[in-house]
């Protein structure tokens, strides 16, 4: 069964162009600049101050690691495979392994400080959860795929997804390096790295949607339900563990939003660089294209309900992380 829906996913896998060859260059070019931009917010004392109340950091990389890529693997499992017809459902459940399994976006940041969230606690548990990826990414994805027992035109080099996102976590070395020499420069390219990271789902909106609207017309819905259900579940179960074992509710909503909120520019970037001559690209690029775009959507709505909580209140609450 499985070496039949592959063959068919092959023959259609070209039906329509997720990315297309100068949209590739361009999201190499975003992620690279949205990582320099990432290291060049943090110093080495943001590391030392992690270090000395490490419990955020611990408990974000249990939910990030954890929650993420189980949830995706459960998505796939419950409504992805028993529900959908397409040919290319392997490839789309592999797109929504990956999605899962990277680390969380600047995006989070974002989200974290207009939710009246913890800013400092955000930023230090992206750079974490990127620097733990190249380990943690290839060995959830190891252990996922192998559960779904993924066809050799499926299966995951460890070793050379490893390769790929040191590759990518190299930048946010060298944007610290840069804050480290001049701090006007490293404020500059985080500032440059923020704005490139907001036009993301702008760049995504503006090109990949128009040519695509027929594929998304024909997207069958338990798709649409792992792109949207992968954010929604991942917010709504790390906070409900971070107010259970009663963090700071700053603490809570900064963790819950990263978590959810994946780096979906690194998946696609991830998968354009390892599976580039695979028949079954578009297929596997398909929900981390549709949870770029819905996670924006789905983040607004968790900010607008977390602005409502009484910070002034909260600041009574001790044990801050």
């Amino acid at each position: 069964m499985i070496e039949s829906l592959i063959v068919l996913a092959e023959e259609s896998a070209n039906q329509a162009t997720v990315v297309n060859e100068f949209e590739q260059t361009l999201l190499r070019i975003f992620i690279l600049i949205i990582m320099f931009g990432l290291g060049a917010g943090l110093t080495p004392k943001d590391f030392g101050l992690a270090i000395r109340r490490p419990w955020g950091l611990i408990i974000g990389w249990l939910t990030q690691f954890g929650i993420m890529p189980l949830t995706a693997y459960l998505l796939v499992v419950a409504v992805l495979l028993p529900f959908s017809q397409g040919p290319g459902v392997l490839f789309i459940a592999l797109g929504a392994l990956i999605m899962g399994s990277v680390p969380a976006g600047t995006t989070s940041n974002l989200f974290t400080y207009f939710s009246k969230g913890n800013l400092a606690l955000s930023v230090t548990m992206t750079v974490n959860s990127t620097l733990w990826a190249f380990i943690m990414t290839p060995f959830m994805l190891w252990i996922y795929s192998s559960l779904l027992e993924f066809d050799e035109s499926l299966s995951i080099e460890f070793g050379e997804l490893a390769i790929v996102i040191v590759g990518l976590v190299i930048p946010v070395g060298l944007g610290m390096l840069v804050r480290r020499l001049s701090a006007n420069a490293g404020a500059i390219l985080e500032l440059v790295g923020g704005v490139f990271g907001l036009l993301f789902i702008p760049f995504l909106i503006a090109i990949w949607v128009p040519r695509n609207w027929q594929l998304l017309l024909t997207t069958e819905w338990p798709t649409y339900a792992v792109a949207i259900g992968l954010g929604v579940v991942g917010i709504t179960v790390a906070y409900i563990i971070a107010t259970a074992i009663r963090l700071h509710p700053m603490n809570a909503r900064t963790i819950a939003l990263e978590t959810g909120i994946q780096n979906g520019p690194l998946a696609i970037a991830v998968i354009v660089a390892v599976y580039i001559d695979n028949p079954g690209l578009d297929s596997i690029l398909l929900i981390p294209a549709l949870y770029s775009l819905f996670i924006v959507l789905i983040s607004t709505v968790v900010t607008l309900i977390f602005r409502r909580a009484n910070v002034a209140e909260e600041q009574k609450i001790p044990n801050l992380l």
